[in-house]
């Protein structure tokens, strides 16, 4: 097996109308006590992803800290964790974390 580089992580946080709230109030705590960045919340599904989501990026050494932290707080929202390698479709098929629910992805974007 090669070693392989892993750039950073994203958390991606999903959820739907009725919870749109409570995932954003956790990204932001996710963003004021760990300074992560926190991408765009998107009120439809995006890329491979089949709900509504929200992106956290995270380095190697921050990982330790915030995903421990979302397993205590995510309040019954599923969260989708991957490595960034540069290999999307390995990364997002192969290398997957999920807390909650296993929701299925469109990777037919990775697959040409």
């Amino acid at each position: 097996m090669n070693e392989t580089t892993i750039q950073g992580y994203h958390a991606h946080v999903y959820f739907d109308a009725d919870s749109l709230d409570r995932a954003r109030a956790l990204c932001e705590e996710a963003v004021r006590r760990f300074g992560v960045q926190m991408g765009r919340v998107h009120e439809r599904p995006v890329g491979p992803h089949p709900d509504w989501s929200c992106q956290l990026a995270f380095d190697s050494e921050t990982f330790a800290k915030v995903v421990p932290w979302l397993a205590l707080n995510r309040d019954g929202l599923v969260v989708f964790i991957h490595p960034d390698t540069g290999d999307d479709l390995r990364d997002h098929r192969d290398h997957a974390i999920w807390m909650g629910a296993v929701r299925p992805l469109d990777l037919s974007q990775f697959t040409g």
